[in-house]
Order: structure tokens, then sequence, then C-alpha cells
């Protein structure tokens, strides 16, 4: 059952990748002097998902309005680590909230809020696990903007002729779109969230 929550992210050694859509409005600024700015808000929440192909299927690959801008966010995977502690699921769990009132609690005071959602296929068809998103609060979008993000990438064109070569059923497609993997989870961090910490680290722990 675990697997069905597994984080499956493209990440390097410092960073993981996050995959917003934006309107021309907030993408541009935001390119040009690699920051979030006005008319980004700081004062609603903020939604990152490591999975491309379920900001694909969210946003019709950049097609729908407000949402014709992919970005791809590097930010620090401390900085991620830090938001999946931090946050609540966005419906109770018997198991892991015991009851319905603590779980109110928790997710009503809480600066991040966490939903696992059907993960999708290059053609938008249901899979048979979850993909993460994490919603970042008014309390620590500031922090997101100012300590978080180190790269803010445009993938517009890149998704626009992935698109194509999808429909087409180009052959090729596959080796353009990013390698995503397992994220390895470390102990303590996921297990409120449905997660438990992944084999490299159960090895990391046995080995010390």
């Amino acid at each position: 059952m675990t697997d069905l929550y597994e984080i499956r992210a493209n990440y390097d050694r410092d960073t993981i990748v996050m995959y917003q859509a934006y309107s021309d409005a907030i993408a541009d600024p935001a390119i040009r002097d690699q920051k979030f700015q006005a008319p980004f808000s700081f004062t609603r929440m903020t939604w990152i998902k490591p999975s491309f192909f379920w900001l694909m299927h969210r946003s019709n690959w950049g097609q729908k309005s407000n949402q014709n801008r992919i970005l791809a966010v590097h930010i620090k995977r401390a900085a991620w680590e830090k938001a999946l502690s931090l946050g609540v699921l966005t419906s109770p769990e018997k198991h892991i909230h015991g009851s319905g009132s603590k779980w109110e609690s928790l997710f009503n005071n809480a600066k991040v809020h966490v939903q696992w959602d059907t993960e999708r296929s290059q053609k938008g068809a249901p899979l048979n696990h979850f993909s993460i998103q994490v919603g970042l609060s008014r309390h620590i979008i500031t922090e997101f903007v100012e300590d978080w993000v180190v790269k803010i990438e445009d993938l517009t064109t890149h998704v626009q002729k992935l698109n194509k070569l999808r429909k087409s059923g180009d052959k090729n497609f596959a080796k353009y779109l990013p390698q995503e993997k397992i994220y390895p989870v470390p102990q303590g961090i996921g297990e409120h969230l449905m997660m438990t910490c992944s084999e490299e680290e159960k090895g990391k722990k046995r080995r010390r």
C-alpha cells in the first residue's frame, strides 16, 4: 500500500523540481528576475507539484486560461523536506489523526497542506498510484520566494513541442520528458502524510 503514496520527482543532490502553471503576467517577471513578485499573490495558498504529468493534466498541457506558462521551479531539498514535515493532509485519516476534531485543529493551524491526487498518464488517464501536491499558505510563501527557490525555468515552448509529439504518437516523445524517480523521504518526515521512509533511507539507518 505504501508505494501508492511515494513521491516521484526530478531531483539532484541539492534541489528538487516543482511544476507550476501561471499567466504571462506572473511568469514573465518571475523568469526575468528569477523571483516571484506581484501579481503573484503572497496572501493566498500556492500549490507546488513534483509530478510533470499531473501538472500537464491540470493545465491541459499549458492550454488553460491563466495556466499557459509552464514553469519548473527548482527548490532546495532541505526546504522541500521542511514543507513535508509541516504538512497536514487535506482530509482526515483515522490511523493518523484519531478523531476528526484533532485533524480539524491541525489543518486549520497548518502552514502547509498536503493532498494526494490520482497520478495521470501522458494521455491524462488515471493511474493506480497517487501524486503529491503541497500547498504553501500565506504564513510561509514569503520564505518560499525569498529562500527556497534556486532557479525558475520556463518550459512553455518545450511543453508545446512535447504536446505535439504526444498527439502525433511520435516514438521519441518519452526521450524528452523530465526524468522522475522515487524521492528518498527521510525517516520521520513522511509518516504523518501516509508515507514511510524510503529503502535508501532505511539502508542508511541500518548502516549507522
